[in-house]
């Protein structure tokens, strides 16, 4: 099987010879190419050059016998496209470009030109698909409408996330509106990846964990089902809800095709209590990827001994890959899922 074949195989259950193999965060920091990059070029042109999101996405590839690539990209490119910038705190953590703290600020919010303005994500979808050839798979991504609100209510990372709960409960018609406005660009964004030559998509729903669980379904996931329902299975979705494992009826219930699980789940439960309702994908802790090798090889054992032995399961992390991973640990993963260490 080609990488792009087993890939897809197993995000539609289907027997594979080993279960495929991507890392979220699997381009970044940790990888001393980047790194050097970094130096030459900051976060936000790098995203917005295809030639260099293109570089970045491709480098871990070279290294590693990935089975599908992910863009580089950030989910934060949806309110900069709607008129809400976004930048990185020197204190670290992210910013909005201003606070979006009134109705008028909301409705202002412009999604009628989203594909113009993210041109450049598609560009780069196109050129990676080019040089990276048919047998690898490729992902596109966006964060989930409530994850994104999260960050424009809230003017960036929080502590609390208390302005988009008051939203939420206070002004319910004017979180609707943000909501739709969200949903709305979202769908379109993906429609633009999948045309640009994405094989799957994954929903990062970062900050569900946050909302009441009696507000869950209501504040994130009917959005995240909209969405789905939107892209009329073009391609498989994965959706990624971060502390939300526990609510694996609900997630089935937006439409994705498979579950990206954090690493506070037991993968053999989860396919228990799912069965063959979706695909899962997961978990090994990114914290293991900084000790040993020899642990990194024993922890990822556990995962493919839980996870793997049936259709229907894509090795993944838990959450992004950490800084300070370490180059000797991921090839130890590699080696104990694909029997290989490098590319």
């Amino acid at each position: 099987m080609t990488p792009r074949q087993r890939f897809l195989a197993a995000a539609h259950q289907q027997p594979v010879d080993r279960p495929p193999i991507w890392l979220m965060r699997q381009a970044g920091r940790y990888l001393p190419e980047y790194r050097e990059l970094k130096k030459q070029h900051d976060f936000v042109t790098m995203v917005r050059t295809p030639e260099l999101a293109t570089e970045v996405t491709l480098q871990p590839l070279r290294r590693f016998p990935l089975d599908a690539a992910i863009i580089f990209s950030d989910i934060l490119v949806i309110p900069e496209a709607l008129g809400q910038g976004y930048h990185f705190r020197d204190q670290g953590g992210i910013g909005m470009d201003y606070l979006l703290d009134s109705a008028d600020k909301i409705e202002a919010l412009d999604g009628s030109q989203i594909t113009e303005k993210l041109k450049y994500v598609a560009d780069a979808l196109s050129l990676t698909r080019s040089k990276l050839g048919d047998d690898t798979a490729l992902l596109g991504f966006c964060g989930s409408p409530w994850t994104l609100a999260c960050y424009m209510i809230e003017g960036g990372s929080s502590k609390d996330y208390l302005a988009i709960k008051q939203l939420a409960w206070d002004q319910p018609a004017l979180f609707e509106k943000l909501m739709q406005k969200l949903t709305d660009a979202i769908v379109d964004y993906l429609h633009m990846q999948i045309d640009a030559g994405a094989d799957a998509l994954q929903i990062f729903d970062s900050w569900g964990a946050i909302c009441p669980a009696t507000h869950y379904e209501a504040w994130s996931l009917r959005w995240i089902h909209h969405i789905i329902n939107a892209l009329k299975d073009r391609v498989p979705v994965i959706l990624y809800a971060k502390g939300m494992g526990h609510k694996a009826p609900a997630l089935m219930h937006t439409g994705a095709k498979i579950l990206s699980l954090d690493w506070t789940m037991n993968l053999r439960r989860m396919r228990q209590s799912i069965g063959r309702g979706a695909a899962i994908q997961g978990n090994l802790d990114p914290a293991a990827l900084t000790t040993t090798p020899e642990i990194t090889r024993r922890e990822a054992q556990r995962v493919l001994k839980d996870g793997g032995n049936q259709p229907g399961f894509i090795f993944n992390l838990g959450h992004g890959m950490l800084p300070s991973a370490k180059i000797e640990c991921v090839e130890a993963l590699m080696e104990v899922v694909t029997g290989r260490a490098n590319a």
